[in-house]
């Protein structure tokens, strides 16, 4: 075990890999994604503070929280994002578009503000982060059926929906933006399952991809980059998230995109964040056999300009083996490094 403490990359390293910019080493990002895995191994958890995390992430609550929002009608919340359904009736839009909220009230600014400071006092990449954007707040405001239904049956309302949404979301990035200037912007969208996406590429194309250009020339503005997360097989949408300005995806979800082949066809054009299966290469595999994997990840997607991160793919949870854990940062480290010198 190498006990060496490895040092966070600085802001300019972040973004030449981001930039493919040939980075010093690939950059580690939300692998330490801990998912209920500090339950079960307690203190121990603190030897991964040797393994760094290349970002300061500044996270937020989404801005459309209706819970927040004033609103006169009631509706089931908790649960998954189904058991919502917060407009349930279309009549209902024009209150909820009325009530969204101005980022200049929003307190969770100040709450950011110390880490901003001390990220930028260490000349680290910020990374300004809420979940979900235009398809998974959308899915929590409507429910999977109604939302799905409403792609062929009410498009003038999604278009309307998904407009006020962008000005919402853009308003913050700007908010964002002028209080810690962030260097790129993370969000979600799941756009997969496990065999292909959620919508056609076409419903995709008209319903969703003008609304990420509008945020993505609002980040271009901003000089930000798009970070998005999205489980699932995404390859027939990838030309689209190109397209619509996303700069790095994650996590290439195991099992259902074919990693060398996303690599070929797309590497030259977008950053993959790939993030190591937790569901069962942590779970299940070897420590032997987690390292392997991490040295395919990285000969797979990792080029001689750079265009490459390592992470968690989702959440690590409880039961995956400690032991596993340290294989794949350390590996991540030990190998990613080796892997950069030789180009």
């Amino acid at each position: 075990m190498n006990a060496q403490m490895f040092e966070p990359l600085k802001r300019a390293e972040v973004i030449k890999a981001v930039e493919r910019k040939k980075p010093s080493r690939i950059p580690m990002i939300l692998s330490k994604w801990w998912a209920g895995v500090e339950s079960q191994h307690g203190a121990r958890m603190a030897e991964f503070d040797r393994y760094p995390e290349d970002v300061v992430a500044l996270w937020i609550n989404n801005p459309v929280n209706p819970e927040r929002m004033g609103l006169s009608w009631e509706w089931k919340t908790g649960g998954a994002h189904d058991s919502a359904c917060v407009i349930d009736d279309w009549a209902k839009l024009d209150e909820f578009i009325a009530k969204l909220p101005d980022p200049k009230n929003d307190p969770q600014f100040e709450e950011l503000a110390a880490d901003a400071a001390k990220g930028r006092a260490e000349d680290r990449y910020l990374l300004f982060s809420w979940w979900h954007l235009f398809f998974e707040r959308p899915w929590m405001l409507r429910g999977m059926e109604n939302l799905m239904c409403d792609y062929y049956t009410e498009p003038d309302n999604i278009h309307k929906l998904h407009n006020a949404l962008a000005g919402t979301y853009c308003s913050y990035i700007r908010e964002a933006a002028r209080r810690f200037a962030p260097d790129g912007f993370w969000t979600s969208d799941d756009l997969g399952h496990q065999t292909g996406p959620m919508m056609s590429p076409d419903i995709f194309q008209d319903m969703i991809l003008p609304y990420y250009k509008i945020v993505s020339a609002e980040l271009r503005k901003c000089k930000m980059h798009f970070w998005l997360h999205s489980c699932g097989d995404n390859t027939p949408l990838l030309p689209h998230l190109i397209d619509g300005g996303v700069n790095v995806f994650h996590p290439v979800q195991k099992h259902t995109m074919d990693e060398r082949s996303v690599a070929a066809q797309f590497g030259d054009r977008i950053t993959f964040l790939v993030g190591i299966d937790v569901q069962h290469t942590l779970q299940e595999k070897t420590p032997a056999e987690v390292r392997q994997e991490v040295r395919f990840l990285i000969d797979t997607f990792d080029r001689a300009d750079g265009g490459m991160g390592l992470a968690a793919g989702n959440g690590i949870v409880a039961g995956t083996p400690f032991e596993n854990i340290r294989a794949f940062l350390d590996e991540a480290i030990v190998y990613g490094e080796a892997h950069r010198r030789n180009w």
